[in-house]
């Protein structure tokens, strides 16, 4: 092999449009980095920067006493009785995500010079440089605070906070602030939502070495400096906010520390999580030391998905801490963020963390259990209103705020999606069997989900348990309404959801999986296909971006080619029937995933490719939603890992499967670090001529192992490495 994967990724001239900018974070504030020597912006973000638009105050419909009539009429067969469940309301959006302001940096032209601007994964750290000019950033996880340096022998450039980003609202309030200090300024910008008495304050401390400083209303002019450096911080709150509190914070922190100081202590955290796990694929180093932008025109390059997984893992990481990431993960320089740059819970949200677990970014699956957990209250309220039930019910969109379910519609019936708790917390249960603990607050919302299963399945006239009303998102029969009865999806979270309940709680173990047992089994459609409904007489609409109805493949084990054959083979006709409608990037994915599960290289390779080769990166090596960079999207970004991954790894807690979906493009390669939910890590080297594997167990256990040539059992003792050679396929 080469001399290894590229971390880091670099361009030869600075962004042109704010999706091309190079991206840190710490889970908290984002940067997006543009990198012009002579008008350097940096835009800033924050998970809790959301417009509120009545949102805020939303709460879920009443319609619990309508629920006996609308199950009847289902029942009885017509289908579109679900229609007339709602309280007829307009469609509300969540709050939409929106940048704060951009740091902006402006310097009188000068002559041409030498340019690079580079982002490098490990260290979360973005450096443009033009000749003796230097800009560098990154967004401290020690600190919470977006440090930026810029040097030069000869540094004069006007500094302010400015709040003019694309679809900034006409009425937004703003007020800025500057004080002159010892070492430089403070500067502030304190924006009011139009018709709210909510506020966002941003505040940047900066300090100046040599030359001079002035405030320039609104901002500040340095004159013949050699450095700047700058720390902000933006905080969204009710009324007014203590700016002066901020900012001696702020310049608490710069006491006796340099910008290497600030460096070296959000290293300790950043650098230690990203570094756990890397992907060699045993690349050409010239395509290894191509930028970005170039490299994604070579489709059929293994250097490209080597550096999307280390730029999907690094993107990931830093997206996510108050909160898992956004549609946009953690970023926007658009006030008209698509979808709202909201939590899209049915899909995209579960994508985009499928790694987090094999991957090593507990820090991840942290940020999605505060998401959970910091609205379950909302959650219940959701079952009691919307279905009279007791226990949980998870909205499909939210702004991470706001947890109640209000944005539903006629075409999108999002009110009748039951199944979001379960498959909301199936990566906390990933996480549990993978680091061999059991969280209380996951056992806490399991048992939720179980009590919601006990009030809501319906019993029927031959003694068997539905669901009623059922919804598929987003999909429809081709032949009813849009809520229906038993949706494979829900069934499978029904079923996971009473199973895995009683595992946490065996105090309860025999009632919920008496519970479990009743419900139908998956139907099998006329076409051989695992049908998308599994009430008979509801015909399948295949060209849809989303799988929900194979949720029973992936993520859940429900359905494998290993335990349920017959199944998974009208699981995998199902995939084949599938099409990819409008070509989401997350469509393609969920695709592979399932794919990957069912043993499918051939598929998991056309999927790739058609992500690969469809145009979907910015040079940032953030992506899009839909083909030739449309819509700004973090979807194919942070799922792209998880593909990766399970097409080479696949393990349950008592089985580990290699190689099972190993696309003929990538002959051979090297995977490290990756976690198993038996509690071993994994290392796999591959090649045309076999494979090895060593494990390192944290804990004993005894699994079942499949390669390509065959299956056998293994036992792991805790501390003693196994390693394990393949033949060659």
């Amino acid at each position: 092999m080469s001399t290894g994967p590229v971390h880091g990724t670099w361009e030869p001239a600075p962004a042109a449009r704010w999706e091309d900018a190079f991206l840190t974070g710490n889970g908290h504030h984002g940067a997006l980095v543009l990198g012009d020597p002579y008008d350097d912006r940096v835009v800033v973000t924050h998970h809790t920067l959301v417009r509120p638009n009545g949102g805020e105050h939303a709460r879920p419909p009443e319609l619990a006493t309508a629920l006996p009539d609308v199950r009847r009429r289902l029942l009885a067969g017509d289908t579109t009785a679900a229609e007339e469940f709602t309280d007829h309301r307009p469609l509300q959006w969540v709050q939409p995500f929106h940048p704060g302001f951009q740091l902006r940096l402006r310097r009188p032209p000068g002559p041409a010079a030498p340019y690079r601007r580079s982002v490098d994964f490990t260290t979360g750290e973005t450096t443009a440089t033009a000749g003796d000019w230097a800009s560098r950033v990154f967004v401290s996880r020690a600190d919470d605070v977006i440090v930026q340096q810029v040097t030069d022998p000869d540094l004069t450039l006007d500094l302010a906070l400015d709040h003019r980003l694309p679809g900034v609202p006409a009425r937004l309030g703003v007020g800025h602030g500057a004080v002159r200090t010892p070492e430089g300024a403070v500067l502030s910008l304190r924006a009011r939502y139009p018709g709210s008495d909510r506020a966002y304050t941003g505040v940047t401390v900066a300090t100046v070495t040599g030359g001079s400083a002035a405030i320039a209303t609104p901002g500040l002019r340095v004159e013949h400096a050699r450095t700047l450096l700058l720390l902000t911080r933006v905080h969204r709150h009710p009324g007014e906010w203590d700016v002066h509190a901020e900012s001696r914070a702020l310049r608490d922190l710069l006491t006796e520390r340099t910008y290497d100081d600030l460096l070296a202590r959000h290293l300790d955290r950043h650098r230690t999580a990203y570094t756990r796990v890397t992907l060699d694929l045993a690349a050409d180093p010239a395509d290894r030391a191509l930028p970005g932008s170039a490299l994604l025109a070579r489709p059929g390059s293994p250097a490209l998905p080597e550096r999307l997984f280390a730029a999907g893992r690094y993107h990931l990481l830093s997206a996510s801490g108050l909160l898992p990431p956004r549609l946009t993960g953690l970023w926007t320089g658009d006030w008209d963020t698509a979808w709202s740059g909201a939590f899209t819970t049915n899909a995209n949200l579960n994508l985009q963390t499928a790694s987090a677990a094999a991957a090593a970014l507990p820090e991840v699956t942290e940020a999605h259990a505060a998401l959970v957990h910091g609205q379950r209250e909302h959650w219940r309220e959701n079952a009691r209103a919307l279905f009279g039930a007791r226990g949980i019910v998870a909205p499909s969109h939210t702004d991470g705020e706001n947890g109640h379910t209000y944005h539903f519609s006629r075409e999108y019936p999002l009110h009748l999606w039951t199944a979001g708790a379960d498959w909301l917390l199936k990566p906390l249960v990933d996480h549990d069997e993978t680091h061999g603990t059991r969280d209380p607050r996951t056992a806490e919302a399991l048992a939720e989900v179980a009590l919601f299963y006990e009030d809501f399945l319906t019993e029927t006239e031959d003694g068997h348990l539905v669901v009623v009303p059922s919804y598929s998102p987003e999909n429809r029969p081709a032949n009813a309404g849009w809520g229906t009865v038993d949706a494979a999806m829900d069934l499978s979270a029904a079923r996971h959801a009473l199973r895995t309940a009683a595992a946490y709680h065996p105090e309860h173990a025999d009632r919920w999986r008496a519970l479990a047992d009743r419900l139908p089994p998956h139907r099998i459609n006329a076409d051989g296909a695992l049908a998308e409904w599994a009430r008979p007489g509801l015909d399948d609409t295949y060209d849809h971006r989303h799988l929900s109805h194979l949720y029973g493949v992936w993520p859940l084990e429900e359905i494998t080619p290993y335990d349920t054959p017959e199944l998974a083979a009208a699981a995998h006709r199902a995939l084949e029937l599938r099409g990819a409608e409008n070509d989401s990037a997350h469509g393609h994915l969920h695709h592979a995933l399932v794919a990957a599960r069912l043993g499918d290289g051939d598929r998991v390779a056309h999927a790739l490719d058609a992500v690969l080769g469809g145009d979907y990166f910015h040079a940032s090596l953030m992506s899009a939603h839909y083909p030739r960079r449309d819509v700004y999207n973090a979807d194919a970004a942070h799922t792209l890992p998880a593909v990766l991954i399970e097409m080479l790894a696949q393990s349950t807690p008592g089985r580990l499967v290699l190689l099972p979906a190993l696309p003929a493009a990538l002959p051979a390669g090297r995977l490290s670090g990756v976690r198993t939910r038996f509690g071993a890590t994994l290392d796999l080297t591959w090649a045309p001529g076999g494979a090895t594997a060593v494990l390192r167990p944290g804990r004993t256990a005894h699994i079942e192992l499949r390669t390509p040539s065959g299956t056998e059992p293994l036992d792991l003792t805790a501390g003693e490495d196994r390693v394990l050679h393949l033949e060659a396929r």
